[in-house]
């Protein structure tokens, strides 16, 4: 097995010498034969995969939050691992969901920002490769499901059923109305599988009766669910109120007349926690629990309603509170109960963990890249220093940033680079470029390689109908 700081450590030397793409590619597939099984299991795992919208890094009661009530989600922390350094894949929706499925970063892909309405943006989606998360999956045997928020392409070729989801109940958009399960632009955006569809009720908990339901009939085999609320995502809809539902579903600011308010925003949080509960109710009443990977995160920081104390900024940006998300797992038997761990992921380390614990064969033209966790979590494997790079070219933004180990350097503009000790400095208050250029030059080397490579692999034909800048 190889040992995953000499596989990280193989990777900064291979960009650093801006050696040919080839080798890069050897690399990445090293990290992916990493991350295969140690050995076959007798019964192979179930997983549940709970993605929340813009919420904070500190609105999870186990995380900080003062005034959310999250018991169910708290309760995955206390029955199995918290993780504090773990991040989304990009600063919004349609990135970090991209490198997820694709198990890859996203820029590959040139999926940089979100997917907007279907007038400007129905020809843009990640086309499938056969080799995406779910389409392995259905490969090796597994039922799969996604229920909620797929924003990924509109079009029938970029939809969950071409990427290998076996079933599919919930919308294409970026956001919905709570309610009236309409878009942004006013359209109905509700399907089950690829056909348009109308359901009544409150959308968090449509999500999870579906979930259940999927669960339910698919308990006598073993499954992949992706859970992806719409919660916490503006409109700022509270349950059991239709007739208070925000503005028809436009994006409240804090500087318009009549906003949102926080306790809003509380009341929709805690309703996907209960829809959370739910879920895990019905893995216990069928006896699933015992033989469940259940894996909670974020896809992006929170928006302005959000908490992300100790981090500074929000969704959108590359600063802490804009990429870090709470995540944790819970694995009756494998993972360790009530444990907290600093190991540092990010969203495409959980596809190449959950292809792992379910003993699902990788080809290697997959290139994840991305690692199994589960051994670091489970106590079985050291700590792995990662090195990590993100990009934004979005909202007025342009940023670029990469962890490597405990340093981190945010590129904000042509001119302004910072780098953080992000182990001690979380909140990013103390910039330590002056007193540290050569670390400074090391990681803008590591960051303009990275760069290079994934974006001469966009322009080569990745999977996108975005054309790459």
């Amino acid at each position: 097995m190889y040992d995953a700081p000499v596989v990280n450590n193989f990777i900064e030397g291979v960009i650093v010498r801006r050696l040919a793409v080839s080798l890069v590619v050897t690399a990445v597939s090293a990290i992916a034969l990493w991350a295969q099984p140690q050995g076959g299991g007798t019964a192979r795992p179930n997983v549940v995969l709970i993605i929340t919208d813009d919420v904070g890094y500190g609105d999870i009661g186990s995380y900080g939050a003062p005034d959310i009530k999250t018991p169910n989600i708290d309760g995955l922390a206390k029955a199995g691992t918290r993780l504090t350094d773990f991040y989304a894949n990009g600063p919004t929706c349609t990135p970090t969901r991209a490198g997820l499925i694709s198990g890859r970063y996203q820029q590959r892909f040139a999926l940089e920002r979100p997917i907007t309405g279907v007038a400007a943006d129905g020809e843009m989606g990640l086309s499938p490769t056969g080799r995406s998360l779910p389409q392995l999956l259905r490969n090796n045997g597994y039922a799969t499901a996604l229920v909620g928020k797929w924003h990924l392409g509109y079009k029938p070729q970029f939809s969950p059923h071409a990427h290998g989801f076996d079933a599919f109940f919930g919308f294409k958009s970026g956001f919905l109305d709570y309610y009236q399960h309409t878009d942004g632009d006013g359209a109905p955006d509700l399907f089950e599988n690829d056909e348009p569809t109308v359901a009544t009720g409150y959308l968090t908990d449509l999500i999870t009766e579906h979930s259940v339901k999927f669960i339910t009939e698919n308990a006598r085999k073993p499954f992949f669910l992706e859970v992806a609320y719409n919660a916490a995502h503006w409109p700022y809809q509270v349950p059991d109120h239709p007739t208070r539902a925000a503005n028809n579903g436009r994006h409240v600011q804090p500087f318009d007349q009549d906003p949102s308010t926080r306790a809003d925003y509380v009341k929709i949080l805690e309703r996907a926690d209960q829809g959370v509960g739910h879920i895990l109710q019905a893995l216990d009443r069928l006896g699933l629990a015992s033989n469940t990977l259940v894996i909670f995160t974020n896809d992006n920081g929170g928006e302005w309603l959000s908490r992300g104390a100790p981090l500074f900024h929000r969704k959108g940006s590359l600063w802490e509170g804009g990429i870090r998300v709470p995540t944790i797992v819970r694995w009756p038997g494998r993972v360790p109960a009530g444990r907290v761990s600093p190991q540092v992921g990010i969203t495409m380390d959980l596809s190449a963990s959950i292809l792992a614990a379910t003993n699902t064969a990788v080809p290697p033209d997959a290139r994840l890249e991305g690692i199994n966790l589960l051994p670091i979590l489970e106590g079985r494997a050291p700590a792995a220093e990662r090195t990590l790079f993100w990009r934004v070219r979005a909202g007025g933004l342009d940023q670029r940033a990469v962890r490597s180990g405990d340093w981190k350097l945010l590129r904000d503009g042509a001119a302004r680079v910072l780098l953080f000790d992000v182990r001690k400095d979380v909140s990013e208050r103390d910039d330590l470029a002056p007193s540290n250029t050569a670390i400074v030059r090391r990681l803008h080397q590591l960051l303009s390689g990275w760069e290079n490579d994934v974006d001469q692999e966009a322009k080569a034909g990745g999977s996108a109908r975005q054309p790459v800048p």
